[in-house]
């Protein structure tokens, strides 16, 4: 049976915020199950470990950290743009290192904090670091699309139908079926140039709505929550 989007929106939020908030600690001391753990990771998502978690205020700030630096440079419109729209939205992006995440998770983007956090170890190749940041970009713009982001909620942007049916099946293949929705778009977003920039740069205008035509319940959501009239 279909999901309603209401239940989606609620299996969403479960998988990309409670799920990966893990346990709060007051510091990386208190951290009981070890590094590279749901529990690691929720020390950093919720602020609580901030030890080799650092800012982002544009590329230079990853691509320093590698020996091949200028490999990045065809990148850095992009990437650059992707930030500011971020920036301007109310979201941050952060480089950390890899202990806080669990074995080959490569970032996250956190939907109660309205953070990004990007995995030092996976970054240093200019594709992998784009394909991630415009994957978990195009979650943060599906927050803004479910009304703010401010409400931890999240909604897809594409009707289900235009989702390539390449990018469809790979998410139907890694993640669980309740998220598919949600990451097949974003698949399909991280692998395609300017897309998540784009939808991005549509919320920070105030204009997410009237770009992207809302799906019939996203829409039915947004009225009733006082987001459209």
């Amino acid at each position: 049976m279909t999901l309603t989007w209401k239940n989606k929106l609620t299996a969403g939020l479960f998988l990309l915020s409670t799920a990966l908030t893990g346990a709060v600690f007051a510091g990386e001391d208190k951290i009981t199950k070890g590094y590279n753990s749901m529990d690691a990771m929720g020390c950093m998502l919720v602020r609580e470990c901030t030890k080799d978690v650092n800012e982002v205020h544009s590329l230079l700030d990853i691509s320093s950290q590698y020996d091949n630096t200028e490999e990045f440079t065809h990148i850095a419109l992009e990437f650059n743009q992707m930030l500011m729209a971020m920036n301007q939205i109310g979201i941050k992006v952060y480089l950390a290192d890899q202990r806080y995440f669990p074995i080959m998770h490569r970032g996250v983007y956190h939907t109660v904090s309205n953070n990004v956090y990007l995995n030092r170890r996976y970054m240093d190749e200019p594709h992998v670091l784009m394909q991630l940041m415009r994957h978990e970009g195009w979650h943060a713009a599906q927050d803004c699309m479910a009304g703010t982001i401010d409400n931890s909620m999240i909604a897809i942007i594409k009707p289900e139908e235009e989702v390539p049916m390449i990018w469809r099946v790979l998410a139907e293949r890694t993640y669980p079926a309740a998220s598919v929705p949600w990451e097949a778009e974003a698949q399909w977003a991280g692998r395609t140039e300017n897309m998540t920039m784009e939808a991005l740069q549509s919320c920070a205008r105030g204009t997410m709505w009237t770009d992207y035509e809302p799906t019939p319940l996203t829409y039915k959501w947004l009225k009733e929550n006082g987001h459209v009239k």
